[in-house]
């Protein structure tokens, strides 16, 4: 069996939502807990979250709900750095893995059934990168091999994760996910109501299933 990891960057500022992204309210929990839980339901063992502003919150938060399970890495660079490097410094801190899906902190809506078609395509090709596609387009959570960490963390040139992304079309593969989750990051007020509306949705879905069985 694949040793899958989860490498979560949740060390932003959230300058553009006007409130501390991570947590806000999802119902029960808090996006970044449903972030999290994502990737631990979607297949990851563990999960390695880079934390920065409200560092101390965030940690706490996640470490009474998911104790050992969560492991993490504090950017303390977070106000002048890009995601980059928070993605550099995680990759330092993952336990060892065959492949890790990354995550931005601020997605707490990629469905479970992703995760899994996401697996399907890299455990064919384990030397390739995989990508979400929806509408055609790359979304996160890419799952990466791990022979490719000792690139991400020596990567210096401009235009940051992008950028080497951009190196890397040979190694890359995607799959049709067509999952409204996989391109919803929560960056605005908008999107957030948007993700509340969506996850609403999926639970009376999920309800009626459960009625008709």
């Amino acid at each position: 069996m694949s040793r899958l990891a989860g490498l979560v960057a949740a060390a932003g500022l959230s300058s553009r939502m006007g409130a501390f992204k991570p947590l806000l309210p999802l119902g029960e929990t808090v996006v970044i807990e449903a972030t999290v839980n994502s990737l631990l339901t979607g297949g990851a063992q563990s999960v390695t979250v880079v934390t920065g502003c409200r560092g101390d919150e965030v940690e706490a938060v996640l470490a009474h709900r998911f104790g050992a399970q969560v492991s993490f890495v504090r950017n303390e660079d977070y106000a002048c750095t890009d995601m980059l490097r928070s993605v550099q410094l995680g990759c330092g801190a993952l336990p060892p893995c065959d492949a890790f899906f990354l995550l931005p902190g601020d997605m707490p809506a990629v469905g479970q059934e992703t995760f899994r078609l996401l697996t399907r395509a890299w455990e064919e090709m384990p030397d390739r990168v995989v990508f979400p596609t929806l509408n055609g387009r790359r979304k996160h959570p890419p799952l990466i091999p791990a022979m490719l960490i000792p690139e991400i963390r020596s990567f210096h040139g401009d235009g940051g994760l992008r950028a080497f992304w951009g190196r890397q079309d040979g190694r890359m593969r995607t799959v049709p996910a067509e999952d409204a989750g996989t391109g919803l990051d929560l960056d605005t007020p908008k999107d957030y109501q948007t993700c509340l509306a969506l996850l609403e949705g999926r639970r009376q879905a999920s309800a009626f299933d459960a009625d008709l069985e």
